[in-house]
């Protein structure tokens, strides 16, 4: 009885060790890091920018594109949709699939820090974006 009570709680443990650590579903897509900015005078800001990155691996389901964290002033213009599929870039190349508009306006002097970001839903990835305002840009 007591080696019965023993398996049994053995098999019990096993099988919460196994349900706490089955593997996650690993992305398989990445946006490539970059460094982007742009430096704009305070008074006039840029009425027609657009960032860029690049997205690579597979994705099942369709990616989406944007931009967050915009300084005071600025809009979204619209950005890349990507259909379920698939991209690598060659060796030592970058191949730009990915891009989001925005119209700036003028906004105080300084740093921001903005971001373009994909997400499928699931799984969000994000570049660095700095957006300088100073005079003699």
């Amino acid at each position: 009885m007591r080696a019965l009570k023993t398996a049994a709680t053995v098999a019990a443990s096993l099988a919460l060790v196994a349900a706490g650590t089955a593997p996650a579903t690993a992305a398989t897509w990445r946006m490539e890091k970059g460094r982007q900015g742009v430096c704009l005078d305070p008074d006039f800001g840029h009425p027609g920018a657009y960032f860029i990155g690049s997205v690579v691996g597979t994705w099942s389901r369709t990616i989406t594109t944007g931009l967050s964290n915009l300084p005071p002033n600025a809009v979204f213009k619209g950005s890349s949709v990507l259909p379920p599929g698939s991209h690598v870039n060659p060796p030592g190349s970058s191949i730009i699939n990915v891009f989001a508009g925005v119209a700036i306006g003028p906004a105080p002097a300084g740093e921001y820090h903005s971001e373009l970001w994909a997400t499928d839903g699931k799984h969000t990835e994000s570049t660095p974006i700095r957006i300088t305002f100073r005079d003699g840009c």
